[in-house]
């Protein structure tokens, strides 16, 4: 398992989406070795119900000519037919039990059995009557209404009594994920009807020309061309849940008086395409409901108005559903103080956002508020900048098609308790500013094109469920350039599409782990500058693929995935016209994958002269090491005062450098260590303590495969590592842009710049190099590979190279090789505490006289 959860790790931050994991090798090397010369009947529950090639894994083929057997099952719960023996590729014997050949004891002892396993602490018969409540919820809206009622199954389960009201939302979401069908009509049909012949559990389905039968029915659906409801006069007194659809007619059918007359236990009540009185409607006495959801329902004006203690439907009220159904009476301030109870108001084809000012001071148990689609306009004297106040148990808000809404309301930044904020259609929307939106906000949604084609009331995961962002005749919300979700700290779940005048968007202190540009964040051409400052949890971020590249055309990235830091806005560099500039700081060098991809969607032509970028590897609040470099270079060189002299008495004649000490004039000022660069320049790394990652972050045996280490080879000018422990070296590669190097205090490393073993790529390298300073190289032996002395045969290599300066690394064997032609521009190597320093630098023949232009000093 620590193999599988270091994969899926290095996979989170390449961009690696879970569909699309492939496997690992190693363990399918030894999966092989385990199985091939081994006959075995292998199960395999195949929770995806498709077919899968197992030999990518290790496992031995399977064919009709072979010892070995594999039984596959699906984990998925299906009452459709699917598959068909011909379309089965690596199957060689299909074998079905059609569901509809099981007796409803079977399936019903099926249900159970699955219940004990994936819902413990539930009773399995509990679990088959959610199981069966959402199959009756299928078979009766499946092919009459485009609305999702069965989306509503959580809810129908507690107001119907399936589930007890107390049960915990945990368990809940639980059933929820695990109790998802994929259903075909006519199978849906043929196994509720086992249930309703053989079970004690009764339900009943009248639609078409079925005849009504009297019965204690718990359930009943019916469909109707006419009033007569199949001859069905009152619902029966044991039913719970009522489902009526009447088939559209203009007008609109009549519900009979005194349908309801004996429902005192009816929970949930769902209505179709039905004409009742609003101000005295039929089901007003029924005093047990809970679930009110009306679809396409008028107004017949059939009574007068009655005096509201006739209204006990509203007491026990859990969900109120209104699709389509203008129902301004039951959404009047007197009905709403009845509803203390609520926990759900849905909203669609009606009233418009504004309505919320109404709910000011109440409905304090709501927990999910969706007004969605309004037909009516706006009223703009009406103030809601208070309307949620007082809301301290609201989850999600759904604002969907408020086309008008231009901002939102200053309050909902006090609903802490607020998951899901989903915006879509509000093309009018201005600036989301810091502030506005609470802290604890998980998911935020705005697809500015239009709405997805359902609702989903699920809160857990709420845009798994909506389709991908479909470009329409709509032009998207074109107010917005700056959207804030800062200090959102549990933002994990962000989807924005269609604004095409969004400049700026701040995800700072959020919980984002992975940022898509290419299915998450969608059509923003006009944005520029990205914030990620205090995102601790950041993996990667999308910008494209190797073959599609992003739109995007930043010119500031700034992150910082400290923990605990204060994330200061970065000071930008003005003096030079920089396309882009990126300010990071990250705990995990891997993220480096993501900020390569951005670097490859530049022109590349001269080494990325319009990009500016500062990066640094750390997890210290404090990632600038020069403030005690100094002191700790003072300290090493008054410890080892002593030993420098001795080394100079002992190993060095005393006129072995006569004539090079003779072109300087000040050599006792040479005994300090010089300092190193003073500045970082315009493409800057620094990896320091604290770093996670390095490893494999800096492992790039082929230069071509992004990361930071791919950054650090092709564009890098200036590159300071110190502090860390990392076993090994720098990557292999070009490094023909890099100008200043300084290392220090890393006590495990071994070759700082190793040779790269490929042909011709000796030929160039380090072309640009003007300094390399190191100090305290406890393990290093070699500063470039010594095998580089035998490469080396052109003058390309360090021909700018002007600084050479080494301290403090006891086991150094080589530093580089000297010829007479390769250093052109050299100044001064100054070469301290390293060992012997003869056998630092390997001449092939004599130097000349004018070669060092400055000084050369080896103690």
């Amino acid at each position: 398992m620590a193999i599988l959860d270091k994969q899926d790790e290095e996979d989170d931050f390449q961009g690696v989406v879970d569909s699309s994991r492939g496997e690992i090798p190693t363990v399918s090397r030894k999966i092989r070795h385990v199985l091939k010369d081994s006959r075995f009947v292998m199960f395999f529950n195949n929770g995806s119900g498709d077919e899968i090639d197992l030999s990518g894994s290790g496992v031995p083929p399977f064919g009709k000519f072979g010892d070995n057997l594999l039984i596959w099952m699906s984990g998925r719960r299906l009452l459709t037919i699917k598959y068909s023996a011909g379309q089965l590729m690596f199957t060689h014997v299909w074998l079905s039990n059609i569901i509809v050949n099981l007796t409803a004891e079977q399936l019903y002892a099926i249900l159970c059995k699955e219940g004990a396993i994936i819902a413990a602490g539930i009773d399995p018969t509990m679990f088959s009557d959610c199981c069966l409540y959402k199959l009756f919820l299928h078979a009766s809206f499946l092919t009459t209404t485009k609305y999702d009622w069965a989306g509503h199954a959580s809810n129908c389960w507690i107001c119907n009594g399936t589930l007890q009201v107390d049960i915990s939302r945990e368990m809940i979401n639980v059933l929820s994920r695990k109790i998802s069908l994929e259903c075909d009509a006519s199978i849906l049909d043929d196994v509720l009807g086992k249930f309703k012949k053989y079970l004690k559990l009764p339900f009943l389905r009248v639609k078409d020309d079925d005849e009504y039968e009297e019965g204690p029915y718990r359930w009943v659906s019916m469909t109707s061309k006419d009033t007569k409801l199949h001859g069905m006069q009152i619902v029966p007194t044991q039913t719970s849940s009522f489902f009526l659809e009447f088939e559209r007619f203009d007008p609109l059918l009549a519900l009979p008086n005194g349908l309801f007359e004996h429902s005192s236990i009816l929970g949930v009540l769902i209505l179709c395409c039905c004409a009742f009185s609003f101000a005295s409607p039929p089901f007003a006495k029924c005093h047990s409901l809970k679930f009110l959801g009306l679809d396409h329902c008028t107004d017949n004006n059939a009574c007068e108005i009655q005096d509201q203690t006739e209204w006990a439907c509203l007491y026990m009220l859990r969900v109120l559903d209104l699709h389509y159904t203008e129902w301004n009476e039951i959404l009047s301030v007197e009905k709403i103080d009845l509803m203390s109870n609520i926990r759900e108001l849905n909203i669609e084809g009606f009233i418009c956002w504004q309505y919320t000012a109404r709910l000011q001071g109440r409905l304090p148990n709501l927990e999910r508020l969706r007004i969605i689609k309004p037909t009516c306009e706006p009223d703009i004297s009406l103030d809601t900048s208070n309307s949620f106040i007082g809301k301290t148990k609201l989850e999600i808000l759904d604002f969907s098609g408020n086309s008008d809404m231009e901002i939102l309301p200053s309050s909902l930044s006090e609903v802490s308790s607020l998951d899901v904020l989903v915006l879509d259609g509000c093309t009018k929307l201005q600036d989301v500013v810091p502030d506005v939106l609470p802290q604890l906000l998980r998911s935020f949604r705005l697809d500015a094109y239009g709405l997805p084609w359902r609702r989903t009331p699920n809160a857990e995961q709420p845009m798994e469920y909506l389709i991908p962002f479909i470009v329409t005749h709509n032009k998207g919300a074109h107010n917005i350039s700056k959207i804030s979700l800062k200090g959102c700290t549990q933002l994990d779940n962000l989807f924005l599409c269609g604004l095409p005048n969004l400049v700026e968007l701040d995800l700072s202190g959020s919980g984002i782990q992975v940022l898509d540009f290419r299915t998450r964040v969608v059509d923003v051409p006009g944005l520029k500058r990205l914030f990620l400052l205090g995102c601790e949890h950041l993996r990667a971020i999308q910008w494209g693929t190797e073959l599609t590249r992003t739109d995007l055309d930043l010119e500031l990235l700034c992150i910082d995935t400290r923990v605990g830091s204060v994330h200061a806005w970065p000071s930008l560099t003005q003096s030079k016209p920089f396309k882009l500039q990126v300010h990071a700081v990250v705990e995990d060098a891997r993220l480096g994958w993501s900020l390569s991809l951005l670097m490859d969607t530049r022109d590349r032509t001269n080494g990325l002269e319009d990009v500016y970028f500062n990066i640094h590897v750390t997890s210290s609040l404090v990632h600038n090491g020069s403030a005690q470099l100094k002191a700790i270079c003072e300290k090493n060189t008054s410890i080892y005062g002593d030993q420098v002299n001795m080394q100079r008495s002992v190993l060095v004649p005393a006129n072995q450098y006569i004539d090079v000490l003779s072109m300087v004039s000040d050599v006792p000022s040479m005994q300090a260590f010089p300092e190193p660069p003073a500045s970082n320049l315009d493409r800057h790394i620094e990896i320091a303590e604290g770093s996670r990652g390095l490893e494999s972050a800096l492992l790039a045996r082929d230069y071509l495969i992004h990361g930071l280490a791919y950054i650090m080879l092709l564009y890098a000018e200036s590159l300071h590592v110190h502090d860390v422990s990392v076993t090994g070296s720098m990557p292999m590669g070009y490094w023909n842009m890099l100008k200043h190097c300084r290392m220090e205090r890393c006590p495990k490393l071994g070759t700082v710049f190793p040779l790269v073993p490929r042909d011709n790529w000796w030929l160039f390298g380090f072309e640009k190099l003007e300094t390399f300073w190191a100090f305290d190289l406890l393990t290093a032996r070699h500063i470039w590979d010594k095998d580089l002395r035998l490469k080396v045969i052109t003058t390309r290599y360090f021909r700018n190279l002007q600084r050479l300066h080494l301290s403090s690394c006891p086991r150094l064997q080589f530093v580089l090789p000297m010829r007479a032609s390769s250093f052109p521009c050299l100044e001064s190597i100054h070469i301290i505490h390293c060992g012997d320093p003869q056998a630092h630098l390997r001449v092939g023949r004599a130097v000349p006289r004018g070669y060092i232009h400055q000084r050369c000093v080896i103690p």
